[in-house]
Parts: C-alpha cells; sequence; structure tokens
C-alpha cells in the first residue's frame, strides 16, 4: 500500500491491466456461427470475411489470416529471404548465413524469424523522434555491411517509423522491407495505414492488441502469388493431388475461423478503440505537465497515432541512481526523483499494471554478439551504462533505461487514472 503523509492510497478492487481485450458482444455471434455451421477449422466464411475486410482497410490488395503475429513474421521473413537467394536446401534455412537488419527496441518476435531460417540480425539503433530503427543508423549500417537485402522494421507502440526515409534507404540498396505493424494497427502515416508501407507487411491479433482475436495475425501483400504462397505454406505446404503431396516444406500456422469470428466481431471497434486509448494518453500527458517527465512520442504532423500503449520517460537529470542485471534492478530514492522500477513498483501496489519499455534487442544475451550500430558508426561494445546514473549511453538503452509503458487498457476510467498519475507524481516528492 502506498503511504504518504497526506494520505494513503488504496489498492484498487480489482487489477488495472496494461492492455486487455475489451468485448462487444459481435464477437460471439460470429464465434457461434463458425459453431452453427460446423466451420470451426482453418477454412470459413469469418477468415474470408476478415481477409478482405483488412485488406481493403489498410490499401492493400490481399491478406492472409495466419494463426499468430509471430507466424506471419515468419512467413514474411522466408518469402523475402525466397525472392532475394532462392529456396534453399533441405535442412537449411532461407537466410543461411545472411545478414538482416532488424529494429532493435521491439519484442524479440520481430527479430526471431529471422533466426527461425537461419539469418544474423543486426541491429542499427533507435532513434529519440519516434523509437523506432533510426535511418541515419541503418544508412550507417548499409556503409558496414553493403551486402545485406533485407530489413525488418517496426512500429513500436503504435508510433509510426519514418517509413520513407527507410523505404528511400531500402531502395538504394535492393533491399525489401518487412514491415511489423503488430501495435500500429490503425495508425497513419502522410494519411497511409501502417501496414501498406513493406513489400510485405504483418500485423497482430494477440490478446493485448488494439483489436483481438484472442491470438492471430496476417500478411498483407498486393502480390496474388505471394498471397498464394503464404497461404500453401501455411496449411503444410500440400499440393494439388488427390493424396497429401509436398515438395517443399510447409507450417501448421492457418487461421482459424473461430479466431476469425471473434476478429470479425472487434473489427467494428477499431476507431472506438484508438479514440479510447488516445483520451487516455492525452490525459496522462496532461497529468504529468509538472513533473521532469515527458511521453512516448507520436510522430508529429505526419503521423496520426492509435497511442496502443502511454509510456512516459524520466527526464536524465531526474533520475535516481540505479542498475540493472539480466533480471533484477536496484535503486536508491532521491527526494525529487525516481525511476522506472520505484515507478512500477508503486503502481503494483495499488493493483495497476505497468511494465518496462522493450529492452533493445543488442543488448539481450541471445543476441549480445550480434551486430549493433549507431548513426556514428559500429557499437561492438555492450552499453550496460546504467550505474550510478541510471542513463543509457544510446538511443535505445536510454529510452529503456528512463522508460516504462503505464497502464494503458481502453477500459481505464477518468477516476482511476487519476489515482495512476497521482501515484507517479509522489514518486517524485
Amino acid at each position: 500500500m502506498f503511504i504518504k503523509e497526506k494520505n494513503i492510497i488504496k489498492p484498487f478492487d480489482k487489477k488495472i491491466w496494461l492492455s486487455s481485450p475489451t468485448m462487444h458482444g459481435d464477437e460471439k455471434k460470429w464465434v457461434n456461427d463458425a459453431i452453427d455451421t460446423n466451420w470451426v477449422s482453418t477454412v470459413g466464411e469469418n477468415i474470408n470475411v476478415i481477409e478482405n475486410d483488412v485488406a481493403a482497410l489498410l490499401g492493400r490488395k490481399y491478406a492472409v489470416g495466419l494463426s499468430s503475429g509471430t507466424a506471419a513474421l515468419h512467413l514474411a521473413v522466408r518469402l523475402c529471404a525466397e525472392k532475394l537467394y532462392g529456396r534453399p536446401k533441405a535442412g537449411h534455412g532461407a537466410l543461411e548465413g545472411k545478414k538482416v537488419f532488424c529494429s532493435d527496441m521491439t519484442f524479440d518476435a520481430t527479430v526471431n524469424p529471422v533466426v527461425y531460417e537461419n539469418g544474423e540480425p543486426v541491429f542499427p539503433d533507435t532513434e529519440y523522434d519516434t523509437w523506432n530503427m533510426d535511418p541515419q543508423a541503418l544508412r550507417k549500417a548499409f556503409e558496414l555491411y553493403p551486402d545485406v537485402r533485407l530489413i525488418v522494421a517496426a512500429h513500436l507502440y503504435g508510433t509510426p517509423a519514418k517509413i520513407d526515409e527507410i523505404r528511400k534507404i531500402a531502395d538504394e540498396h535492393g533491399a525489401l522491407i518487412i514491415e511489423d505493424a503488430a501495435e500500429s494497427l490503425g495508425s497513419t502515416f502522410r494519411g497511409n495505414q501502417t501496414g501498406s508501407f513493406g513489400d510485405i507487411s504483418v500485423i497482430s491479433f494477440n490478446g493485448n492488441k488494439i483489436i483481438t482475436g484472442s491470438t492471430g495475425g496476417m500478411i498483407l501483400t498486393d502480390s496474388k502469388e505471394d498471397a498464394d504462397t503464404v497461404r500453401k505454406w501455411s496449411t503444410q505446404s500440400r499440393e494439388d493431388a488427390p493424396w497429401y503431396q509436398h515438395e517443399e516444406l510447409g507450417y501448421n500456422y492457418r487461421m482459424s475461423n473461430i479466431v476469425a469470428g471473434v476478429v470479425r466481431g472487434q473489427l467494428p471497434y477499431l476507431g472506438a478503440h484508438i479514440a479510447q486509448k488516445k483520451a487516455i494518453y492525452e490525459r496522462y500527458k496532461e497529468g504529468f505537465k509538472n513533473l521532469p517527465v515527458s511521453m512516448n512520442p507520436t510522430g508529429g504532423a505526419d503521423c496520426d497515432v492509435n497511442c496502443w500503449l502511454s509510456c512516459l520517460v524520466i527526464d536524465s537529470d531526474a533520475m535516481c541512481p540505479s542498475v540493472r542485471s539480466d533480471k533484477r534492478a536496484l535503486y536508491n530514492p532521491e527526494p525529487g526523483k525516481s525511476c522506472p522500477t520505484e515507478i512500477l513498483e508503486h503502481l503494483a501496489e495499488i493493483l495497476a499494471e505497468g511494465r518496462p519499455i522493450w529492452k533493445p534487442m543488442h543488448s539481450q544475451p541471445i543476441y549480445a554478439s550480434n551486430g549493433f550500430v549507431t548513426k556514428d558508426g559500429d557499437a561492438k561494445a555492450r552499453t550496460n551504462a546504467y550505474i550510478d546514473t541510471g542513463v543509457g549511453v544510446n538511443a535505445g538503452d536510454d529510452i529503456f533505461a528512463r522508460g516504462l509503458c503505464l497502464p494503458s487498457d481502453n477500459k481505464l476510467t477518468p477516476e482511476q487514472q487519476d489515482i495512476i498519475i497521482e501515484v507517479v507524481k509522489r514518486c517524485f516528492d
């Protein structure tokens, strides 16, 4: 229980989640329809409808429903790799020995599919403007690794990357772009939906996303051939034969018609969910205006952001001393200062869920030996520079060191949010 001299902030009656599913009732209608008509497997009207509707919404010609966003990323990686390097030999990944530029500050699902195909992720640094891949670092990365032909770029927390600059650099080097729009469904860049910019794009319907199917994801493309290939691969690559004929590797990655029913019921509420998320972001921004913190960026005039998660970053001179190991964090409280760990601990005391910013991939033990490039060049030295200051030495580590994700559930009431804001304020007393 968070106790200060003036009064006590009591825990909420039930947990306030970071971002939980919001059901409306239509989902049950389409799930029941799938059950009543016995279309409960990986074919059915729900899948057909949402593939058509999402493709139209995002301005793509084709969408393919898959079992998860990670499955979609995996098939996107394989598809692009085969376009670039040809079909691999049996037992070899499609990226065998090839390097791929990947967003650094992201969930590891963005990156892992590169490794599934035996590729080697290399991480251009993050930029402060968007918290996404820094185009200047990407340009420097091509100077160091001129043979790279594939980029996996994510839109973090709903804010679009500078995708026009990334596209220009990619085109200069004959590289393809996989656009990870898992967190940014409904966000736009210069009037165009995220999910419309990649050679292949991916979205997610995971349980915490702005539209959910409980699970599920999609690949988006303007190529019928690519869409047909993904559908084939996702159903174990069965050939058109009267028996089970297989001539290439396949996967059990197709979306179920029941999951598609949940998504079908959710889609009409995308606009409402975005409006709720934006209101939460603005209330936090107003509530913190006198604190030494800033909110996560929304991309400026070029962007209309879905505000999937609201985050804050503590000013560097308002950070109390802190240190993080791979699994633990320690801090020394100081008057007028705080750190993400302290704030998250006090939020947990009132049953409100926050979490740290994504730890950059180059700082993850699994990728500690992979290339990492800042706008100033190669940065192979690991950057665990949090002792004493708690501040990182490059953009990604710095944002991770000073930032946290706030409770952003779209069912969060203004009254509940006021309490959360008060808890954060008291951390700086």
